[in-house]
C-alpha cells in the first residue's frame, strides 16, 4: 500500500470521511478533522506503515496531498 492509499483508508475506516470527498488538494479541516482527530491519524499512519512523524508537523491549513507528500518523504528516507 502506498501512502495515499493508507491515507485514504484510515480516513474511511477511522473517521468516516468518503472516498469521494479526498482529493490530493483537499484541506484537512474540509473533512472534519480537529488537532486531536490529526494527532490520532499520525500516530495511525506511523503504526500502518512503521516509520517515524514526529518532527512532522500537521495542521487542518494542510492539505491531503501535503501530508502524503511528508509521508512518502519518510517511507523514502
Amino acid at each position: 500500500m502506498n501512502a495515499a492509499e493508507v491515507v485514504n483508508a484510515l480516513l474511511e475506516e477511522r473517521f468516516g470521511v468518503a472516498r469521494g470527498e479526498v482529493t490530493a488538494d483537499t484541506p484537512l479541516r474540509n473533512l472534519r478533522l480537529d488537532s486531536l482527530a490529526l494527532e490520532e491519524l499520525r500516530v495511525l499512519i506511523e503504526e500502518r506503515l512503521e516509520i517515524d512523524l514526529e518532527e512532522v508537523s500537521l495542521t487542518s491549513r494542510d492539505t491531503v496531498g501535503q501530508l502524503v507528500a511528508a509521508i512518502d518523504g519518510k517511507v523514502a528516507a
